[in-house]
């Protein structure tokens, strides 16, 4: 039998998820406070479309699976429980929230629910980064000694024009938005962030955006890493750069591209990664494109784990590590006027 899902926020996104529900399950509603867009989305998938999430599940009590929940960053904490007291588990997209106690109610309302909570976290298939995982896995790098990050992409007013991008109450800030899938991958790949020291400040989007554009953070993780942080939206015309560089007391690896998706530089002792296979492209948003677009596999996952299983590729635990990574950042971020 088929699994039933269903969208909560039908924006860009909406549409990839309603594309692999279609090669998983069955989408059978989607509801959106804009009615055009749930119509329209619902109307292109064969669903019923409604004009709340609220409505939606008391509609289609019994007969949701799943939903998926692509509302703006502040409303996954209020959708994901709406959606799991009605009986439904869920796949949230990034960030599973904007603040630390909100992840905690989700992953409390799951267990009480006894229903699976699902973080979109598709970087993690990028073949290098699955690559260098594995080589990290294995223990060929050693010791690990320090990490950077870069993260230098282009984002100007158009993109945050007449949109819940921007704002405090509904984006959260940069790093939650535009890089949140990379400090996952610091939290997967290296562990969990003990202290942080950030500058932060927002040069290039005044009266555009209510956060920061740019940070520069220093790290200390509590296996004795440590790391640096660099992040920007300032990038002069389009998307530059977003890596990971791994210093190790066996291996250097750097692995780049403008979305994590080049494996740069590699050398490792005794040993190469080789014989990758294509990553997917990135997810296109119009003029800008974000990261790579590995639904598919997110949602193979989750269709596992319902019908087989299988292991939860990303928990809600390891969402809400994110949220916390990120927290510590802000919370300990000396903002420049």
């Amino acid at each position: 039998m088929k699994i039933r899902f269903a969208i909560i926020g039908c924006g860009r996104i909406a549409r990839r998820h309603a594309e692999h529900i279609q090669n998983n399950g069955k989408l059978v509603a989607v509801c959106d406070t804009d009615n055009a867009k749930s119509e329209g989305l619902g109307a292109q998938f064969q669903a019923a479309s409604y004009s709340s999430a609220d409505e939606m599940l008391q509609a289609q009590q019994n007969n949701i699976d799943v939903v998926a929940v692509c509302s703006p960053n502040g409303l996954h904490a209020q959708h994901t429980i709406q959606a799991l007291r009605a009986g439904c588990h869920v796949l949230c997209e990034k960030p599973m929230a904007i603040n630390v106690h909100d992840c905690g109610e989700m992953i409390k309302e799951a267990e009480r629910a006894n229903k699976r909570l699902f973080i979109v976290k598709q970087n993690r298939y990028n073949p290098p980064v699955a690559a260098v995982k594995h080589v990290i896995d294995e223990g060929r790098l050693g010791r690990i000694y320090s990490v950077q990050l870069n993260c230098f992409w282009n984002r100007n007013e158009a993109y945050y024009a007449n949109s819940w991008k921007g704002t405090n109450q509904l984006d959260g800030g940069t790093l939650y938005t535009q890089f949140s899938h990379f400090i996952d991958l610091l939290y997967w790949m290296v562990g969990d962030v003990k202290q942080v020291q950030a500058f932060t400040g927002n040069f290039g989007h005044q009266g555009i955006i209510e956060f920061e554009d740019n940070g520069v953070v220093a790290l200390q993780f509590y296996n004795g890493v440590i790391g640096t942080i660099n992040y920007s939206v300032n990038s002069y015309g389009k998307n530059m750069e977003g890596s990971l560089t791994i210093f190790g007391e066996k291996g250097t690896v750097k692995i780049g591209g403008q979305y994590l998706n080049e494996l740069e530089y590699q050398q490792i002792e005794n040993y190469e990664i080789k014989d990758l296979p294509a990553g997917n492209p990135p997810n296109s948003y119009g003029q800008y494109f974000g990261s790579m677009s590995n639904h598919d596999k997110v949602y193979a996952n989750v269709v596992d784990v319902l019908s087989n299983g299988g292991i939860i590729a990303t928990n809600g635990f390891e969402g809400l590590k994110t949220v916390e990574i990120i927290d510590k950042i802000y919370t300990q971020a000396i903002n420049l006027k």
